[in-house]
């Protein structure tokens, strides 16, 4: 079996390299030839433990290999970006240009499977484009959406063992994706139909978006009120039906501080808590800089001189180099334009270079400054000593005092 799928990025390119290992042909497609050189090289262009030696031994076999353009296949998997238009209104033209570019090779009996986070009824729609450009395909082929549901960083494992939702535009295209992804999917296969999957990918991240939003909400109390909000959600969560998320500077990734968006720019007067957790969670990060700005006015007044600054971390959560939609970015971009002349050392140790920061090694901002704020908890950081020498701002936990 050849099956194309159209993006490589951090969903797209793991699963066609786990997809491959199990014994399916796979060509992948970019858009970007930098990605597809460093493809066919078997060189990894995102961070994922283990997946580079994956990629390897796919290349070196033939069951993997790049290109800047579709190819003839048996399944086609669209994996691109879903990003927003203005007022957070969800954009589907990368899930339309990709469909557009494999539609000339669609043949009977194909399987068409979308993974991208849509809006609800966007498989319908897509499917009403295809047909519109090859009505001889309706009936003919399989249309499925089935998104994913990983956790950077453990990406190997759980595209394995992870559940999916499989939503067929009929119970035959259903059928058709689950024995797809049967060949490297142990955990469990559910059918549905194509709305839910779409509306059960919107609805599992705008739990999470709502769970960290109490748990960042309960930091802005503690902090009016005098508690370690650290010490108070672990001494909650002893109750035996309580579970607490921990508070951070925000919410950032291409999921959790997205997808809410999909549902409450569809369903504005329905989606009032999920509407709610997302404006919690995007203030969060502004309290944080706010923070680190007094914080700074404040030292200066105290000593006579500005401080040296170490934002420590840039990614969106912990041990990754994935920057998008980054609360920590946000906050230091802010904070560096608040305070042109100060001294600010940016520190992200899972990338080498930043076209925007200047970074610093870990050990030598954290020594150096006056002021250290922990914005995402990377292992790194949790080496760290406590130091009562400096001001510490720890927004994500690192020492938890």
């Amino acid at each position: 079996m050849k099956a194309c799928f159209m993006g490589l990025g951090y969903i797209g390119l793991p699963t066609a390299i786990i997809a491959a290992r199990s014994g399916v042909d796979i060509v992948g497609v970019d858009v970007n030839p930098k990605v597809v050189e460093m493809t066919n090289k078997g060189k990894l262009h995102i961070i994922e433990p283990g997946m580079e030696e994956l990629l390897q031994e796919m290349v070196a076999t033939g069951k993997l290999k790049a290109s800047t353009k579709p190819e003839v296949a048996d399944a086609y998997f669209i994996v691109v970006p879903t990003p927003f238009k203005g007022n957070h209104k969800p954009d589907i033209s990368y899930v339309e240009a990709a469909t557009k570019a494999v539609v000339p090779f669609l043949k009977d009996g194909d399987l068409f499977v979308i993974e991208s986070t849509s809006p609800v009824g966007t498989t319908e729609h897509i499917a009403k484009q295809i047909f519109a450009a090859r009505p001889e395909l309706e009936g003919h082929i399989y249309i499925a959406y089935c998104p994913e549901r990983v956790l950077p960083g453990n990406v190997i494992y759980e595209l394995v063992h992870n559940d999916r939702v499989i939503g067929g535009m009929t119970p035959e295209a259903s059928d058709k994706a689950v024995e797809f992804y049967s060949q490297f999917v142990t955990g469990q296969l559910h059918k549905t139909n194509a709305r839910t999957a779409e509306m059960c990918k919107l609805t599992e991240n705008s739990s999470r978006d709502a769970q960290i939003a109490f748990a960042n909400e309960l930091s802005f109390i503690c902090d009016k009120a005098g508690i370690n909000v650290w010490e108070l959600i672990n001494l909650a969560n002893k109750h035996p039906r309580v579970n607490i998320l921990q508070p951070g500077c925000g919410v950032g990734g291409h999921c959790i501080a997205v997808d809410p968006y999909f549902i409450t720019a569809e369903f504005p007067e329905e989606a009032k808590i999920i509407a709610q957790a997302r404006e919690t969670n995007n203030f969060k990060a502004q309290w944080c800089a706010e923070k680190v700005k007094s914080t700074m006015l404040q030292f200066e007044l105290d000593h006579g001189r500005k401080p040296q600054v170490a934002m420590m971390g840039l990614a969106f959560k912990p041990n990754i180099d994935d920057l998008r939609e980054s609360p920590a970015k946000r906050i230091t971009a802010e904070v560096m334009q608040s305070f042109n002349n100060a001294d600010i050392m940016v520190v992200e140790p899972n990338i080498t270079e930043h076209k925007v920061f200047k970074l610093t090694h870990f050990e030598k901002a954290y020594e150096e400054a006056d002021i250290v704020v922990f914005l995402t908890a990377h292992n790194e950081f949790k080496t760290l000593e406590w130091r009562d020498d400096k001001v510490i701002l720890d927004f994500c936990g690192i020492f938890k005092k």
